[in-house]
């Protein structure tokens, strides 16, 4: 490997060729990740001089600025390995919570970062705007389950977090006895 390229043998089994491009894909949405941290790490630490750091590096503007845009977006914890640093690219700028909805959509049908561009298009409209919200615990499910909750929230034309939602307030009001939670949405204050 070169600066400027890549020397494979002549030699070189499919398996090896197959697991080096792999390796490859890796390195280059890693590095993607690793200088939007660098450069964030830099400009705390180093505030006079990290710009001096990225001209030394001969790193693009523009594209090291998108880099760190993407990366102050999405700490660590919430960077999804499943997805390339351009599905998160594709969702960086919409609120956190559209963030989460669409990366879990694309992780779990295996979108291409294209095909995510095009469902946000198409679905934007279905995403409800929250009102005041709290977080609820992550869930693991199997891919089955996971499926059929997918496929009746499409039947319903709205989004997974939308179905999910509006399944729970069914529940809790046939629990609780109340008759004003529903198919459309949570009760207004009282």
């Amino acid at each position: 490997m070169t600066k400027v390229g890549l020397r494979v043998p002549g030699a070189v089994s499919f398996e090896d060729w197959e697991r080096a491009g792999v390796g490859l894909a890796r390195m280059a949405d890693s590095s993607a990740w690793c200088l939007g941290d660098w450069v964030l790490f830099g400009r705390n630490r180093f505030p006079d001089r990290y710009r001096r750091a990225m001209e030394a590096a001969g790193l693009d503007y523009q594209t090291i600025r998108n880099y760190v845009w993407v990366a102050r977006r999405f700490e660590p914890p919430r960077r999804r390995e499943g997805l390339s640093f351009g599905h998160h690219a594709e969702v960086a700028a919409l609120p956190d919570y559209e963030q989460d909805l669409w990366m879990a959509l694309a992780e779990y049908h295996q979108w291409s970062r294209n095909r995510l561009r095009s469902e946000i298009k198409g679905g934007r409209r279905a995403v409800p705007e929250p009102r005041e919200t709290a977080s609820l615990p992550r869930m693991v499910v199997d891919r089955d389950r996971l499926g059929q909750w997918q496929r009746a929230a499409e039947r319903s034309q709205v989004t997974l977090g939308e179905w999910v939602a509006r399944q729970l307030d069914s529940a809790a009001a046939e629990l609780l006895g109340r008759t004003d939670a529903g198919a459309d949405g949570p009760p207004g204050p009282s």
